[in-house]
């Protein structure tokens, strides 16, 4: 596994993480052995860099995390978020609420302080204030948290936490069907010592060039509750595209996979081409999964004739379906 710094933080994370919402199970139930197993997977492959949140699960999610570092201590980074809870979202943010949210966190996973917290998507108005920067800033400050970043629906909101100075990283959407970050967004974060965080590499997991337009979904899974955008941004399943759309679209890019490489490591890959992402953060629901995920980052990098061919793909075909604001 390669490693690579996140941001002005100095955190050596290996380039491939492991997102961990469906450890609370809001991709399909994840019975517990299961998910120690996926934890498990994971550490053998060398992947250090674990990102989970608060209201995965409610709480949930945490707490495997917590009951696995603790049975297996390892240097890993663990970052969790904060600010979608029932009691922040969508206008409940106070500094002593979210200060009780990331206590919480702390506790489920066992920490003293932990190494990283992100604010979770929060409504613009309420980011663009300022008032959440300034008090992780403070919490920071009080060793509560040693870093601070910023989870973002958009383009706008990311531009904004970039302006804090002490800011470490930025989670965003980027994958072969949202692209626009590139010319967008990179440029200024690398300036600004920002690392990125990747979420959603594969749509989904419809760029794992497995699914087919009669797939079935748990009901429990965001990717049959929020297919519209029900619940929360349409942006977060399936990169905004219409699903049965974007099984279409991930056809296409198949061809463009290398031979030595499946469909979700070539869009892992693709994602780690570009020198401003840090690490890739991409959920699993098997072991084998996490196994494989990680060989992308031992990976060549993929032709420039490649990128080029999916970056016409993506402005000619692909962006004109995306719902949501990016």
């Amino acid at each position: 596994m390669q490693k690579r710094t996140l941001g002005k933080s100095g955190f050596s994370v290996s380039e491939v993480g492991l997102g961990c919402w469906q450890l609370g199970g809001d991709f399909g139930p994840v019975e517990d052995e299961r998910a120690d197993a996926i934890l498990a997977a994971a550490d053998a492959a060398g992947v250090t860099f674990w990102d989970t949140a608060d209201v995965y699960g409610a709480g949930l999610s945490e707490e495997r995390i917590g009951r696995y570092i603790a049975a297996n201590p390892a240097d890993r980074t663990i970052v969790t978020k904060v600010g979608r809870s029932g009691e922040l979202y969508p206008n409940g943010y106070t500094k002593d609420k979210v200060r009780a949210s990331i206590e919480g966190s702390a506790r489920r996973l066992g920490v003293d302080a932990l190494d990283m917290v992100q604010l979770h998507c929060v409504p613009t108005a309420v980011l663009m204030d300022g008032d959440m920067l300034s008090w992780m800033e403070e919490f920071q400050a009080n060793g509560l948290i040693r870093e601070f970043g910023a989870s973002v629906e958009t383009l706008e909101e990311a531009a904004f936490a970039l302006s804090h100075p002490k800011l470490t990283s930025i989670q965003t959407i980027f994958n072969i069907f949202r692209q626009d970050h590139i010319t967008e967004l990179f440029p200024a974060a690398i300036e600004a010592n920002v690392g990125i965080i990747v979420r959603l590499p594969l749509a989904s997991g419809v760029l794992s060039g497995k699914m087919s337009t009669d797939h079935a979904f748990a009901e429990t899974d965001h990717r049959n509750f929020n297919a519209n955008g029900e619940f929360f941004s349409v942006g977060e399943t399936f990169s905004g595209v219409p699903f049965e759309t974007a099984v279409g679209f991930a056809n296409s890019v198949s061809k463009h996979v290398p031979n030595d490489a499946t469909m979700a490591q070539a869009a892992i890959r693709w994602c780690l081409d570009h020198e401003a992402v840090s690490t890739v953060i991409a959920g699993v629901s098997r072991p084998d999964q996490a196994r494989d995920n990680a060989a992308a980052s031992n990976l060549d990098p993929l032709p420039e004739a490649t990128h080029a061919a999916l970056s016409s793909f993506y402005f000619d075909t692909v962006k004109p379906t995306i719902r949501g604001v990016m």
